[in-house]
């Protein structure tokens, strides 16, 4: 079959996001009052965690807390997270966070050969269009055809629920559609849907195991589009996504 579709992850995969993110959330707590701060080294351990609000959850119910608190404190993630969500969108916006490389070159290729291009992304449709237009122009949203992010779904990756989304949307076949990810609960999450996917680690990320990618590589610029084509022809997904098929329970 011929590749009709990729999806791309975004954070991590388009652009390395992650210390953008983690100075965000670090400027956040401040603003809020709050006594976190989260280093390097910590913000790796929480990444396994997806989804911002999640990951300040996730924190949250480490610390020793009053119900009062906890309770307290649990309202006020969604502000947090607003909060973080804005320092990040100006840290995009004055240019911090350049595309990685091979990311630009492999879309304008599958674009001139017909293919289309989703996202399907764990954070918000804010930072999305903040990347997309900082880094592809002010047009660079329309470059592709769908875009399933943040909470469009219930179930955060490692769940399929947001690959699954952006398929429904597509409306082609998942042997047609190659995935594009950098980090393990995105592999599951792509896998889980059925597809075949190429995983491009990140400082991050590349202590992760990445054993049922399809292809590991340190940057999309190691592979064009045609070539990638053929890769993802040489093992049919249906094959794939059955030996993975009992995970997503």
């Amino acid at each position: 079959m011929s590749l009709e579709a990729l999806i791309f992850d975004v954070d991590g995969t388009m652009a390395d996001t992650e210390e953008a993110h983690r100075v965000a959330f670090n400027n956040a707590f401040e603003r809020f009052r709050l006594d976190w701060r989260w280093s390097p080294d910590a913000y790796k351990e929480l990444l396994k965690t997806t989804g911002g609000k999640e990951r300040i959850a996730a924190y949250l119910a480490t610390k020793t807390l009053s119900t009062a608190e906890r309770k307290q404190l649990t309202a006020l993630i969604p502000a947090i997270h607003a909060e973080k969500t804005r320092f990040y969108s100006a840290f995009v916006a004055d240019g911090a966070v350049p595309l990685r490389e091979g990311v630009e070159q492999l879309i304008d290729q599958a674009l001139a050969a017909g293919c289309r291009l989703a996202i399907a992304s764990t954070t918000t449709a804010a930072n999305i269009d903040a990347l997309l237009n900082a880094t592809l122009g002010p047009r660079g949203i329309e470059k592709f055809s769908v875009i399933a992010c943040g909470d469009q779904v219930a179930a955060k990756k490692p769940a399929p629920d947001i690959y699954q989304l952006a398929l429904r949307h597509l409306g082609v076949d998942v042997e047609q559609v190659v995935a594009l990810e950098d980090s393990r609960n995105g592999l599951l999450a792509a896998t889980r849907a059925g597809l075949w996917t190429v995983v491009t680690p990140t400082y991050w990320t590349e202590h992760h195991d990445f054993a049922e990618a399809g292809l590991v590589l340190q940057h999309l610029g190691e592979v064009d589009y045609a070539e990638l084509a053929r890769l993802g022809d040489r093992r049919p997904r249906s094959e794939f996504s059955a030996l993975y098929a009992g995970a997503a329970g």
